[in-house]
């Protein structure tokens, strides 16, 4: 549940401006002036709540939810209690988050620091470039000929190397290290993440691998969001580049030369190696693994812990390990199923 400790409305909402906010159709007018001042979830609902249920299956949720407001889809309204507030949306998830957004603005990465301009305990190079309105907190370290935009917050401890380039509105969480790197606008990388280290390339040698020199960099586009502890790294010669809006989870690993598309979602543990080329919007399941210089198209959805060992065409779904296309996977999973059942008959009997 949220906590007032941590998280604070920034003001109520009525069911009428939910209604403006998301676009929404408020079935019953009569509750226009409801108030709402959080959310939760349709389980745990509760007084001055707004909550969302969604999809057929989650029906009984609908009628049991007891809340201020609920979003939900026109063929759950007549399933909700009449006593809240009820929105009809086509996608009430991403309505709740968007009132959630606007309620709790102060979850958004950066937005709680308490320092303002460049803390005395900073340490910033005399070379360096940072814009009026950045924040340089306590114990972080921008390095020479680097530069960050107006807007973005640089937290505690985080070192942001010689020359690297940090766009406006931005946030790097605390111990993040960023180096050879040139990064858009809007871009969140979270705490502990580690963009732009030597890419992993080695060669045999007469007394063990050798490393080979990784001049690369990594261009991270505008809207990027890179979760806790992940390692991105540089390219080798050409560029590691992540395309814009793609959103990557915590504890994921992108090696040298790879080349993520626009609005990808990756999950935590994926490991992509070197020179994984992803097309756009892109959907990798937790723990999805990539072997090097393969190419997923675009649209392409994969399950989790699949392997991927060749290409994959546009718009597909796989999964398994080796992944292969999801149909081909269930009918293999049923197939084997169907042994087992034939081997523990015969045994039975």
């Amino acid at each position: 549940m949220s906590d007032p400790v941590f998280f604070v409305p920034s003001r109520r909402f009525t069911a009428a401006e939910i209604a403006a906010l998301t676009g929404a159709v408020l079935t019953n007018p009569d509750k226009a002036d409801v108030e709402i001042d959080g959310i939760a979830s349709a389980a745990d609902g509760g007084e001055g709540k707004l909550v969302f249920v969604e999809g057929r299956r989650n029906a009984a949720l609908a009628e049991e939810a007891r809340a201020a407001a609920i979003l939900c889809s026109e063929d759950l309204a007549s399933r909700a209690d009449p006593a809240m507030a009820i929105l009809v949306t086509s996608r009430p998830q991403a309505a709740f988050a968007k009132v959630g957004r606007s309620l709790f603005r102060g979850s958004a990465p950066g937005a709680q620091t308490a320092e303002t301009g460049i803390s005395p305990l900073a340490r910033v190079d005399p070379s360096a470039r940072v814009e009026p309105g950045a924040i340089i907190e306590a114990g972080a370290v921008v390095g020479p000929r680097a530069a960050v935009g107006t807007g973005t917050v640089i937290a505690s401890n985080a070192v942001i190397g010689p020359s690297c380039q940090i766009g406006r509105d931005g946030y790097v969480g605390a111990n993040a290290s960023i180096e050879c790197a040139l990064i858009g606008d809007r871009v969140v990388i979270h705490a502990g993440a580690v963009i732009g280290r030597a890419g992993f390339g080695f060669v045999p040698g007469p007394n063990g691998p050798e490393r080979v020199p990784q001049i690369g960099r990594v261009i991270i586009q505008n809207d990027v969001e890179i979760g806790a502890n992940t390692t991105v790294d540089r390219g080798a010669l050409a560029d590691t580049v992540i395309g814009e809006a793609t959103k990557i989870d915590n504890l994921v690993q992108i090696a040298h030369n790879v080349r993520i598309g626009r609005g990808c979602l990756i999950a935590g543990h994926c490991g992509l190696s070197g020179s994984v080329t992803l097309g756009d919007q892109v959907m990798l399941g937790g723990r999805v693994g990539i072997a090097d210089h393969i190419t997923v198209g675009s649209r392409v959805q994969i399950a989790a812990a699949a392997g991927v060992m060749n290409d994959i065409p546009d718009g597909q779904r796989w999964a398994g390990a080796p992944a292969m296309p999801i149909r081909d996977f269930f009918r293999q999973v049923a197939a084997v199923q169907g042994l087992a059942r034939k081997h523990k008959d015969a045994n039975d009997g």
